[in-house]
């Protein structure tokens, strides 16, 4: 069977969460990274994903210095979410995060 991989961006995310996507059915995140685009002050990120009632937490106030970037998913690791999962991302400083997801779209179940 024939695989749909997808990609999402959010550029310089800041204070405000920002939704990189919501899942449409059973769908897999393989891959997750952050970038701290800011030119003079190392930030915070938070990515989580919310159920439609609650926050779960992939990563909270991880510090990415100027220049630098983490990877959230590595070691083929991977995440499945349900349809209405919405995919977020926040940083404790103003336009300072881009964060690139790669996910594998409509999945088995």
């Amino acid at each position: 069977m024939a695989q749909n991989f997808r990609r999402y961006i959010a550029r310089n995310t800041g204070t405000s969460p920002a939704t990189i996507f919501t899942a449409d059915s059973f769908d897999t995140v393989i891959g997750i990274r952050c970038a701290n685009v800011h030119a003079t002050s190392s930030s915070t990120v938070s990515v989580y994903i919310n159920d439609g009632s609650n926050d779960h937490y992939l990563i909270k106030n991880a510090p990415i210095p100027v220049g630098s970037s983490l990877e959230l998913i590595d070691g083929g690791a991977k995440i499945v979410v349900d349809s209405g999962d919405i995919l977020k991302v926040v940083s404790d400083t103003a336009s300072s995060i881009d964060t690139w997801v790669s996910c594998v779209d409509a999945i088995s179940t």
